[in-house]
This record gives structure tokens, C-alpha cells and sequence, in this order.
């Protein structure tokens, strides 16, 4: 048995817009990641030369920025998930409920 609200919830225009948008949202922000993260991996893989120039007159090769630059993209984008998860997600959230409590 289906509940009657779960039912009114997945047919509410507003749930499928959310979906629609999370998902399209989520899986953009994850093809991204995969061609950094990818990318990076295919240059250690197909151009250490590259990797290994070192970084002016010091030891750091401009390997290490560069997979640090990795980890911090991966911050970012995590963040900018979350701030629109808080902001539009959220309200359609409300907005869907508010509808179907009534």
C-alpha cells in the first residue's frame, strides 16, 4: 500500500520540478568533478614530464598545485551544492509540503 501523501508528494508539479532540477544539478556538478579528478589522473599518466617542472628555483613540482587545486575545486563545488541545496532546493521543499499539508 502507497501512503496518500507520498502519492500527492510525487504527483505534485513542484516535486517534479525539484527533482528535475536536483538531478540535472547533481549530475552536471558530477561530470565536472569527473574531468578535473579524470584529467588530472590522465596527466599523471600521459605527461609526468608536464607534472614534473619544478616550480621556479625551489623542489615543488607543478604537480603539487595542481592536485592541490584538485582538492580545493572539489571543496568548491561541494559548497556551491549545498549553498543552492539550502536556498532553492529548501524552498521548493516547503513550497511542496506547504501544498500538500492542506
Amino acid at each position: 500500500m502507497i501512503d496518500p501523501l507520498v502519492n500527492k508528494i510525487q504527483t505534485h508539479p513542484k516535486y517534479l520540478e525539484l527533482r528535475k532540477k536536483r538531478n540535472a544539478f547533481g549530475w552536471g556538478l558530477t561530470l565536472l568533478m569527473m574531468v578535473v579528478y579524470y584529467g588530472y589522473i590522465a596527466l599523471i599518466a600521459f605527461n609526468k614530464p608536464f607534472l614534473a617542472q619544478p616550480i621556479g628555483a625551489g623542489v615543488t613540482s607543478l604537480g603539487i598545485p595542481i592536485g592541490m587545486g584538485v582538492i580545493v575545486f572539489t571543496i568548491v563545488i561541494t559548497g556551491i551544492y549545498v549553498r543552492r541545496a539550502n536556498s532553492e532546493f529548501d524552498d521548493l521543499t516547503a513550497a511542496i509540503l506547504k501544498d500538500v499539508s492542506k
